[in-house]
Protein backbone atom coordinates (compact mmCIF):
# COMPACT_ATOMS: atom_id res chain seq x y z
CA UNK A 1 0.00 0.00 0.00
CA UNK A 2 3.08 2.23 0.63
CA UNK A 3 3.73 1.93 -2.98
CA UNK A 4 0.62 2.96 -4.49
CA UNK A 5 0.58 6.25 -2.30
CA UNK A 6 4.17 6.64 -3.88
CA UNK A 7 3.04 6.45 -7.19
CA UNK A 8 0.04 8.72 -6.63
CA UNK A 9 2.00 12.03 -5.25
CA UNK A 10 3.12 13.41 -8.13
CA UNK A 11 -0.10 13.72 -9.85
CA UNK A 12 -1.29 15.69 -6.72
CA UNK A 13 1.62 18.53 -7.64
CA UNK A 14 1.16 18.90 -11.88
CA UNK A 15 -1.99 21.24 -12.18
CA UNK A 16 -0.38 24.20 -10.16
CA UNK A 17 1.96 24.81 -12.93
CA UNK A 18 -0.78 24.35 -16.12
CA UNK A 19 -2.75 27.10 -14.25
CA UNK A 20 -0.35 29.51 -13.40
CA UNK A 21 0.58 29.42 -17.26
CA UNK A 22 -3.29 29.59 -18.53
CA UNK A 23 -3.30 33.24 -16.21
CA UNK A 24 -0.22 34.62 -17.48
CA UNK A 25 -1.68 33.48 -21.45
CA UNK A 26 -5.29 35.20 -20.49
CA UNK A 27 -3.26 38.47 -18.74
CA UNK A 28 -1.89 39.12 -22.01
CA UNK A 29 -4.38 38.61 -23.78
CA UNK A 30 -6.36 41.38 -21.82
CA UNK A 31 -3.55 43.35 -22.05
CA UNK A 32 -3.51 43.18 -26.02
CA UNK A 33 -7.02 43.07 -26.20
CA UNK A 34 -7.66 46.59 -23.90
CA UNK A 35 -4.83 48.39 -26.11
CA UNK A 36 -6.42 47.75 -29.28
CA UNK A 37 -9.79 48.95 -27.92
CA UNK A 38 -7.92 52.07 -26.64
CA UNK A 39 -6.54 52.53 -30.26
CA UNK A 40 -9.84 52.35 -31.95
CA UNK A 41 -11.73 54.31 -29.03
CA UNK A 42 -9.19 57.25 -29.56
CA UNK A 43 -9.21 57.10 -33.62
CA UNK A 44 -13.00 57.54 -32.86
CA UNK A 45 -12.77 60.36 -30.93
CA UNK A 46 -10.13 61.98 -33.28
CA UNK A 47 -12.12 61.75 -36.45
CA UNK A 48 -15.84 63.16 -34.46
CA UNK A 49 -13.52 65.93 -33.27
CA UNK A 50 -12.32 67.14 -37.15
CA UNK A 51 -16.06 67.83 -38.17
CA UNK A 52 -16.03 70.26 -35.21
CA UNK A 53 -13.68 71.99 -35.84
CA UNK A 54 -14.28 72.39 -39.51
CA UNK A 55 -17.91 73.69 -38.57
CA UNK A 56 -15.91 75.87 -35.68
CA UNK A 57 -13.26 77.79 -38.70
CA UNK A 58 -15.08 81.22 -39.31
CA UNK A 59 -14.67 82.20 -42.85
CA UNK A 60 -12.77 85.61 -43.77
CA UNK A 61 -15.00 87.94 -46.75
CA UNK A 62 -14.09 90.54 -48.32
CA UNK A 63 -15.79 93.73 -47.38
CA UNK A 64 -15.65 97.66 -48.67
CA UNK A 65 -16.67 100.07 -46.79
CA UNK A 66 -19.32 102.64 -48.21
CA UNK A 67 -18.31 105.12 -50.75
CA UNK A 68 -20.20 108.21 -51.23
CA UNK A 69 -19.95 110.68 -53.84
CA UNK A 70 -21.68 113.15 -56.20
CA UNK A 71 -23.46 110.89 -59.29
CA UNK A 72 -24.99 113.08 -61.93
CA UNK A 73 -28.77 111.88 -62.45
CA UNK A 74 -29.24 111.12 -66.02
CA UNK A 75 -32.57 110.24 -68.17
CA UNK A 76 -32.62 107.90 -71.00
CA UNK A 77 -34.54 108.81 -74.47
CA UNK A 78 -34.39 106.00 -76.62
CA UNK A 79 -35.57 106.08 -80.64
CA UNK A 80 -34.43 106.67 -84.24
CA UNK A 81 -32.96 109.80 -86.02
CA UNK A 82 -35.15 111.42 -88.52
CA UNK A 83 -35.49 114.14 -90.79
CA UNK A 84 -36.50 117.47 -89.12
CA UNK A 85 -38.53 118.36 -92.40
CA UNK A 86 -39.13 115.20 -94.30
CA UNK A 87 -40.52 116.72 -97.28
CA UNK A 88 -42.43 114.22 -99.88
CA UNK A 89 -41.94 115.12 -104.16
CA UNK A 90 -44.17 114.52 -106.28
CA UNK A 91 -45.94 115.26 -109.58
CA UNK A 92 -47.89 118.57 -110.05
CA UNK A 93 -48.47 118.84 -113.43
CA UNK A 94 -50.86 116.46 -115.60
CA UNK A 95 -48.27 114.09 -115.17
CA UNK A 96 -46.63 111.74 -118.02
CA UNK A 97 -43.53 109.80 -118.96
CA UNK A 98 -40.41 109.93 -117.43
CA UNK A 99 -37.35 110.87 -119.44
CA UNK A 100 -34.70 111.94 -117.15
CA UNK A 101 -33.56 111.63 -113.61
CA UNK A 102 -30.79 114.07 -112.75
CA UNK A 103 -30.08 113.04 -108.66
CA UNK A 104 -29.48 110.00 -106.21
CA UNK A 105 -30.13 109.33 -102.88
CA UNK A 106 -27.54 111.21 -100.53
CA UNK A 107 -27.39 114.18 -103.61
CA UNK A 108 -27.12 118.18 -101.80
CA UNK A 109 -29.82 120.00 -103.95
CA UNK A 110 -30.98 123.83 -104.35
CA UNK A 111 -34.10 124.92 -104.59
CA UNK A 112 -35.99 125.12 -107.99
CA UNK A 113 -33.15 122.35 -109.35
CA UNK A 114 -34.27 119.95 -111.81
CA UNK A 115 -34.89 116.81 -110.47
CA UNK A 116 -36.91 114.53 -113.09
CA UNK A 117 -38.10 115.77 -117.06
CA UNK A 118 -41.45 114.21 -118.22
CA UNK A 119 -42.60 114.05 -121.35
CA UNK A 120 -43.45 117.36 -122.94
CA UNK A 121 -44.06 116.79 -126.79
CA UNK A 122 -47.89 117.58 -126.10
CA UNK A 123 -47.18 121.02 -123.85
CA UNK A 124 -44.79 122.32 -126.28
CA UNK A 125 -46.53 122.88 -129.51
CA UNK A 126 -49.35 124.43 -127.47
CA UNK A 127 -47.25 126.82 -125.69
CA UNK A 128 -45.90 127.57 -129.34
CA UNK A 129 -49.28 127.85 -130.78
CA UNK A 130 -50.55 130.49 -127.76
CA UNK A 131 -47.57 132.78 -128.35
CA UNK A 132 -48.30 133.27 -131.61
CA UNK A 133 -51.98 133.80 -130.62
CA UNK A 134 -50.98 136.57 -128.49
CA UNK A 135 -48.35 138.48 -130.46
CA UNK A 136 -51.51 138.11 -133.56
CA UNK A 137 -53.86 139.69 -130.43
CA UNK A 138 -51.57 142.40 -129.72
CA UNK A 139 -51.82 143.45 -133.41
CA UNK A 140 -55.07 143.54 -133.94
CA UNK A 141 -55.58 145.51 -130.35
CA UNK A 142 -52.82 147.74 -131.84
CA UNK A 143 -54.92 148.44 -135.40
CA UNK A 144 -58.03 148.66 -133.44
CA UNK A 145 -56.53 151.15 -130.87
CA UNK A 146 -55.28 153.47 -133.74
CA UNK A 147 -58.60 153.58 -135.90
CA UNK A 148 -60.29 154.53 -132.24
CA UNK A 149 -57.68 157.40 -132.04
CA UNK A 150 -57.74 158.73 -135.46
CA UNK A 151 -62.08 159.00 -135.26
CA UNK A 152 -61.92 160.81 -132.37
CA UNK A 153 -59.64 163.42 -134.21
CA UNK A 154 -61.55 164.18 -137.16
CA UNK A 155 -64.51 163.34 -135.30
CA UNK A 156 -64.49 166.98 -133.78
CA UNK A 157 -64.31 168.02 -137.38
CA UNK A 158 -68.18 166.33 -138.17
CA UNK A 159 -66.72 163.54 -140.90
CA UNK A 160 -67.42 160.81 -138.57
CA UNK A 161 -70.06 159.90 -137.06
CA UNK A 162 -70.79 159.73 -133.20
CA UNK A 163 -72.00 156.48 -133.39
CA UNK A 164 -68.88 155.25 -135.84
CA UNK A 165 -66.63 156.72 -133.18
CA UNK A 166 -68.15 154.56 -130.41
CA UNK A 167 -68.00 151.34 -132.70
CA UNK A 168 -63.77 151.93 -133.17
CA UNK A 169 -64.13 152.80 -129.25
CA UNK A 170 -65.78 149.28 -128.42
CA UNK A 171 -63.38 147.74 -131.25
CA UNK A 172 -60.28 148.72 -129.48
CA UNK A 173 -62.08 147.61 -126.32
CA UNK A 174 -62.36 144.36 -127.39
CA UNK A 175 -58.85 143.66 -128.86
CA UNK A 176 -57.44 144.83 -125.79
CA UNK A 177 -59.11 142.25 -123.82
CA UNK A 178 -58.67 139.84 -126.63
CA UNK A 179 -54.45 140.12 -125.78
CA UNK A 180 -55.40 139.63 -122.26
CA UNK A 181 -57.07 136.75 -122.87
CA UNK A 182 -54.14 135.17 -124.80
CA UNK A 183 -51.63 136.54 -122.34
CA UNK A 184 -53.05 134.33 -119.76
CA UNK A 185 -53.74 131.54 -121.96
CA UNK A 186 -50.53 131.38 -122.52
CA UNK A 187 -49.37 131.93 -119.17
CA UNK A 188 -51.32 128.60 -118.45
CA UNK A 189 -49.92 126.47 -121.02
CA UNK A 190 -45.93 128.15 -119.96
CA UNK A 191 -46.74 126.65 -116.21
CA UNK A 192 -48.17 123.12 -117.01
CA UNK A 193 -44.96 122.98 -119.41
CA UNK A 194 -42.71 124.31 -116.34
CA UNK A 195 -44.17 121.30 -114.10
CA UNK A 196 -43.20 119.03 -116.82
CA UNK A 197 -39.52 119.34 -114.99
CA UNK A 198 -39.92 118.11 -111.33
CA UNK A 199 -38.43 120.14 -109.15
CA UNK A 200 -36.71 120.83 -105.53
CA UNK A 201 -38.88 122.67 -103.32
CA UNK A 202 -35.76 123.99 -101.07
CA UNK A 203 -32.42 123.27 -100.35
CA UNK A 204 -31.51 120.09 -99.15
CA UNK A 205 -30.41 116.38 -99.15
CA UNK A 206 -32.21 113.75 -101.37
CA UNK A 207 -33.20 110.79 -98.57
CA UNK A 208 -34.95 108.41 -101.29
CA UNK A 209 -35.88 107.68 -104.87
CA UNK A 210 -38.30 105.54 -105.78
CA UNK A 211 -38.33 106.68 -110.18
CA UNK A 212 -37.23 105.04 -112.93
CA UNK A 213 -36.70 106.63 -116.78
CA UNK A 214 -39.88 105.10 -118.30
CA UNK A 215 -41.83 104.87 -115.90
CA UNK A 216 -45.28 106.83 -116.16
CA UNK A 217 -45.63 109.39 -113.32
CA UNK A 218 -48.93 111.06 -112.15
CA UNK A 219 -50.19 114.08 -109.71
CA UNK A 220 -51.55 111.70 -106.27
CA UNK A 221 -49.38 108.62 -106.49
CA UNK A 222 -46.72 107.41 -105.23
CA UNK A 223 -43.62 110.11 -104.10
CA UNK A 224 -40.75 110.13 -106.54
CA UNK A 225 -38.20 111.47 -103.87
CA UNK A 226 -38.12 112.12 -100.39
CA UNK A 227 -36.39 115.51 -99.07
CA UNK A 228 -34.21 116.38 -95.96
CA UNK A 229 -34.78 120.09 -96.02
CA UNK A 230 -31.56 122.27 -95.16
CA UNK A 231 -29.93 118.45 -94.08
CA UNK A 232 -31.03 119.31 -90.85
CA UNK A 233 -32.10 116.13 -88.57
CA UNK A 234 -33.31 115.62 -84.71
CA UNK A 235 -33.57 112.05 -82.49
CA UNK A 236 -37.10 111.25 -82.42
CA UNK A 237 -37.48 109.45 -78.98
CA UNK A 238 -39.41 107.94 -76.22
CA UNK A 239 -39.08 109.10 -72.19
CA UNK A 240 -40.23 107.32 -69.12
CA UNK A 241 -43.33 108.76 -67.36
CA UNK A 242 -41.58 109.38 -64.35
CA UNK A 243 -38.59 111.19 -66.31
CA UNK A 244 -40.50 113.12 -68.84
CA UNK A 245 -41.10 115.95 -65.89
CA UNK A 246 -37.55 116.36 -65.40
CA UNK A 247 -36.90 117.61 -68.81
CA UNK A 248 -36.81 120.95 -70.17
CA UNK A 249 -37.00 122.47 -73.89
CA UNK A 250 -33.03 123.64 -74.45
CA UNK A 251 -31.62 120.63 -72.59
CA UNK A 252 -28.58 119.55 -73.94
CA UNK A 253 -28.01 115.87 -74.68
CA UNK A 254 -25.54 113.75 -75.61
CA UNK A 255 -26.67 111.41 -78.19
CA UNK A 256 -24.71 108.33 -79.52
CA UNK A 257 -25.28 105.71 -82.33
CA UNK A 258 -25.54 101.57 -82.08
CA UNK A 259 -22.43 100.49 -82.29
CA UNK A 260 -20.80 103.71 -81.99
CA UNK A 261 -19.30 105.57 -79.19
CA UNK A 262 -19.18 108.50 -80.75
CA UNK A 263 -21.00 111.35 -79.20
CA UNK A 264 -23.19 114.11 -81.09
CA UNK A 265 -24.35 117.17 -78.96
CA UNK A 266 -28.38 118.19 -79.22
CA UNK A 267 -30.81 120.03 -77.73
CA UNK A 268 -34.28 119.10 -76.47
CA UNK A 269 -37.02 120.75 -79.05
CA UNK A 270 -40.21 119.55 -78.15
CA UNK A 271 -41.69 117.55 -75.57
CA UNK A 272 -45.29 115.55 -76.06
CA UNK A 273 -47.87 117.08 -74.92
CA UNK A 274 -49.29 113.40 -74.19
CA UNK A 275 -48.76 109.99 -72.19
CA UNK A 276 -49.50 107.20 -74.59
CA UNK A 277 -52.11 105.01 -72.25
CA UNK A 278 -50.90 102.13 -73.22
CA UNK A 279 -47.04 102.09 -73.24
CA UNK A 280 -46.64 105.07 -70.13
CA UNK A 281 -43.94 106.82 -72.33
CA UNK A 282 -44.16 110.38 -73.98
CA UNK A 283 -41.91 111.60 -76.44
CA UNK A 284 -39.42 114.10 -76.95
CA UNK A 285 -37.81 115.24 -80.00
CA UNK A 286 -34.02 116.44 -79.92
CA UNK A 287 -32.58 118.78 -82.92
CA UNK A 288 -29.13 117.86 -83.94
CA UNK A 289 -26.44 119.42 -86.52
CA UNK A 290 -25.93 118.32 -89.50
CA UNK A 291 -23.67 115.59 -89.67
CA UNK A 292 -23.27 112.89 -92.52
CA UNK A 293 -23.41 109.74 -89.96
CA UNK A 294 -26.66 111.20 -88.51
CA UNK A 295 -28.95 109.08 -91.70
CA UNK A 296 -32.90 109.19 -91.14
CA UNK A 297 -33.80 105.57 -89.74
CA UNK A 298 -30.64 104.68 -87.31
CA UNK A 299 -31.53 103.95 -83.96
CA UNK A 300 -30.06 106.02 -81.19
CA UNK A 301 -30.00 106.62 -77.48
CA UNK A 302 -29.57 109.98 -76.00
CA UNK A 303 -28.56 110.46 -72.04
CA UNK A 304 -29.85 114.26 -70.53
CA UNK A 305 -27.91 114.78 -66.95
CA UNK A 306 -31.09 116.72 -65.14
CA UNK A 307 -29.02 116.67 -61.22
CA UNK A 308 -26.33 115.90 -59.49
CA UNK A 309 -26.88 114.01 -55.88
CA UNK A 310 -25.03 112.26 -53.28
CA UNK A 311 -25.00 108.43 -53.68
CA UNK A 312 -23.54 105.64 -52.41
CA UNK A 313 -21.16 103.76 -55.03
CA UNK A 314 -20.90 100.31 -54.64
CA UNK A 315 -19.03 97.26 -56.61
CA UNK A 316 -21.42 95.72 -59.34
CA UNK A 317 -21.01 92.32 -57.56
CA UNK A 318 -22.41 93.67 -54.12
CA UNK A 319 -25.45 94.07 -55.22
CA UNK A 320 -27.56 90.68 -55.52
CA UNK A 321 -31.39 90.10 -56.08
CA UNK A 322 -34.29 87.41 -55.47
CA UNK A 323 -37.72 87.83 -55.29
CA UNK A 324 -37.82 90.42 -52.64
CA UNK A 325 -35.85 92.54 -54.53
CA UNK A 326 -32.23 94.13 -54.35
CA UNK A 327 -30.18 93.84 -51.56
CA UNK A 328 -26.65 93.84 -50.02
CA UNK A 329 -25.32 91.71 -47.29
CA UNK A 330 -23.66 94.01 -44.62
CA UNK A 331 -21.34 92.77 -41.56
CA UNK A 332 -22.16 94.26 -38.44
CA UNK A 333 -20.96 95.29 -35.15
CA UNK A 334 -20.84 91.56 -33.56
CA UNK A 335 -18.87 89.85 -36.97
CA UNK A 336 -22.40 88.47 -38.55
CA UNK A 337 -23.95 88.91 -41.79
CA UNK A 338 -27.21 91.13 -42.10
CA UNK A 339 -29.55 91.58 -45.09
CA UNK A 340 -30.46 95.07 -46.14
CA UNK A 341 -32.92 96.17 -48.36
CA UNK A 342 -31.43 98.53 -51.38
CA UNK A 343 -33.22 100.94 -53.86
CA UNK A 344 -30.77 101.38 -57.01
CA UNK A 345 -30.77 104.30 -58.95
CA UNK A 346 -28.17 103.60 -62.09
CA UNK A 347 -25.29 102.38 -63.70
CA UNK A 348 -21.84 104.56 -63.36
CA UNK A 349 -18.47 103.31 -64.53
CA UNK A 350 -17.38 102.69 -60.66
CA UNK A 351 -20.28 100.34 -59.63
CA UNK A 352 -23.70 100.50 -58.82
CA UNK A 353 -25.44 103.81 -57.25
CA UNK A 354 -27.85 103.28 -53.98
CA UNK A 355 -30.28 106.10 -52.81
CA UNK A 356 -31.34 104.05 -49.77
CA UNK A 357 -30.86 101.45 -47.31
CA UNK A 358 -27.61 101.65 -46.51
CA UNK A 359 -24.89 104.26 -44.29
CA UNK A 360 -21.79 105.62 -45.16
CA UNK A 361 -19.73 103.39 -42.60
CA UNK A 362 -21.26 99.75 -43.53
CA UNK A 363 -18.97 97.13 -44.33
CA UNK A 364 -20.39 95.68 -47.08
CA UNK A 365 -19.34 92.19 -48.32
CA UNK A 366 -17.99 93.10 -52.05
CA UNK A 367 -17.92 89.24 -53.38
CA UNK A 368 -19.46 85.26 -52.74
CA UNK A 369 -22.36 86.75 -50.69
CA UNK A 370 -24.61 84.49 -52.12
CA UNK A 371 -22.48 81.58 -50.33
CA UNK A 372 -23.63 83.34 -47.11
CA UNK A 373 -26.39 82.80 -44.25
CA UNK A 374 -27.79 85.85 -42.66
CA UNK A 375 -26.73 85.61 -39.23
CA UNK A 376 -23.57 83.76 -40.37
CA UNK A 377 -20.34 84.76 -38.29
CA UNK A 378 -17.49 85.82 -40.86
CA UNK A 379 -14.32 87.61 -40.61
CA UNK A 380 -14.20 90.77 -42.37
CA UNK A 381 -11.41 92.12 -44.51
CA UNK A 382 -10.84 95.51 -45.99
CA UNK A 383 -10.11 94.86 -49.73
CA UNK A 384 -8.24 97.89 -50.96
CA UNK A 385 -9.23 100.38 -53.69
CA UNK A 386 -13.18 99.60 -53.49
CA UNK A 387 -14.33 102.03 -50.92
Amino acid sequence: MSTILFDQQPETTAPPKVLNRRLIAWSVGGLLIAAVMALIAWRITHALAKPEAAVSAIPTVSVAEVGISAVPSTVSIIGTIAARYDMPIGVEGDGGRVTAVYVEAGDHVKQGQVLVHLNNSVLQPQVTNLEAALDQARAEAELADAEYQRARTVGSSGALSAEETQRRKSSAVTAAAHVKVAAALLEEARARLARADVRAPANGIILTRSVEVGQTAMPGGEALFRLSKDGETELRGQVAEQDLPLLKVGQLVDVKLTGTSKIYQGRIRLLGAVIDPATRLGTAKVSLTPDPNLRPGAFARAQVTVSNAERAVLPQTAVLNDDKGSYVLIVNAQGKIERRAVRVTGMVPSGVTVAEGINPKDQIVTTAGAFLQEGETVKPVVVAGTS
